[in-house]
């Protein structure tokens, strides 16, 4: 893969998420009830910035939790499925009469969020489920559509995008990519 373009730098991913807080806590009309849970890897890193952010500006601690959808795939067989546990997964609140506000670090076809929302009813009916992406680049496969976008980044299918982030990269940024 070759770098084509930069299209976030660590200031506009700051932005973006601090834009997305507010929004998040205006829609829900505070922060009652709501929970964060980001899908395992980046997602779990956004969630954490997102609540902090929150917290900054609305003075409250918002749970985080992580999800680890592996085993609610549709892109593995059922029995690598079944065979496959989630220790990455931490919901440490029940999910059940929450406002669970789910994170991930880019939206491309769909069926990430299609496997998060599986796990998530599997664990109790919250009261609603919202969905917050850094970056939404289109080609859905499926018909599901973000709440909270930190950047709208149309793509071509040939081309990657990678979501950087100091926790597990050492640097923020996004850029996108091109195959050799």
């Amino acid at each position: 893969m070759r770098e084509k373009a930069k299209v976030m730098d660590r200031e506009t991913i700051r932005r973006a998420v601090t834009r997305m807080a507010h929004e998040i806590v205006e829609r829900n009309k505070g922060t009652e009830t709501l929970c964060l849970v980001g899908i395992v890897r980046r997602g779990v890193h956004l969630a954490a910035r997102l609540a902090a952010a929150i917290g900054t500006a609305e003075g409250a601690s918002i749970p985080v939790g992580a999800l680890d959808v592996t085993p609610y795939r549709d892109d593995r067989t059922p029995r690598a499925r079944a065979d496959t546990g989630a220790p990455e997964t931490r919901l440490p609140f029940a999910v059940a009469d929450r406002r669970i506000i789910l994170v991930d670090d880019v939206l491309y076809t769909g069926r990430t969020v299609r496997a998060a929302l599986d796990a998530l009813i599997d664990r109790g009916r919250p009261a609603g489920i919202q969905l917050a992406v850094l970056v939404d680049r289109g080609h859905r496969e499926l018909p599901i559509r973000p709440d909270y976008v930190g950047k709208n980044l149309p793509t071509a299918s040939r081309e990657q995008v990678r979501v950087l982030l100091t926790e597990s990269d050492g640097r923020d940024e996004v850029i996108i990519e091109e195959p050799d």
